[in-house]
């Protein structure tokens, strides 16, 4: 890893610039909700793959359900941990499979429309940066992806 002081609302802003056509045309509308001055000491790049990764799930399945038309992101400081949000009012990951979805070759995409990488790769670098992320889902209402950092 090739650690920097970045700025969260930065990396989110700059990672929500790579994906904006595909909100367009989905018509998802995104909503942020992060202070200007949160930082963390993390590789940019890489946390930067983890939100496109998750920002484009949320958008592969509220497109592809039909269900859902926006997506939050969120992150506050909480003691010495950065807690980032990326939520979505889609159609929920199933229970039967929640504990499965970071397992590498994993997924519940057509065949040729995911390799099942993904999230495992957000769940080594998430890990690897010392930090954790989880699933809260609910089928039928939405997915959030919380991500636990530390600030160094």
């Amino acid at each position: 890893l090739k650690k920097t002081k970045a700025n969260i609302k930065e990396m989110v802003d700059e990672t929500l610039d790579l994906v904006s056509e595909a909100l367009h045309v989905s018509k998802i509308a995104v909503s942020t909700d992060i202070a200007e001055d949160i930082a963390v000491f993390v590789d940019k790049e890489q946390m930067e793959r983890v939100l496109f990764n998750l920002i484009a799930n949320s958008i592969h399945a509220v497109r592809d359900s039909g269900k859902g038309d926006r997506i939050l992101i969120k992150a506050r400081k909480e003691n010495n941990r950065v807690i980032m949000e990326v939520a979505d009012n889609g159609p929920g990951i199933p229970q039967q499979i929640i504990d499965r979805i970071f397992e590498p070759f994993f997924t519940t995409k057509q065949i040729g429309k995911g390799t099942g990488l993904g999230l495992s790769i957000c769940y080594n670098i998430i890990k690897a940066h010392g930090g954790n992320i989880r699933i809260k889902s609910i089928e039928g209402e939405g997915t959030t992806f919380v991500i636990e950092l530390p600030i160094v």
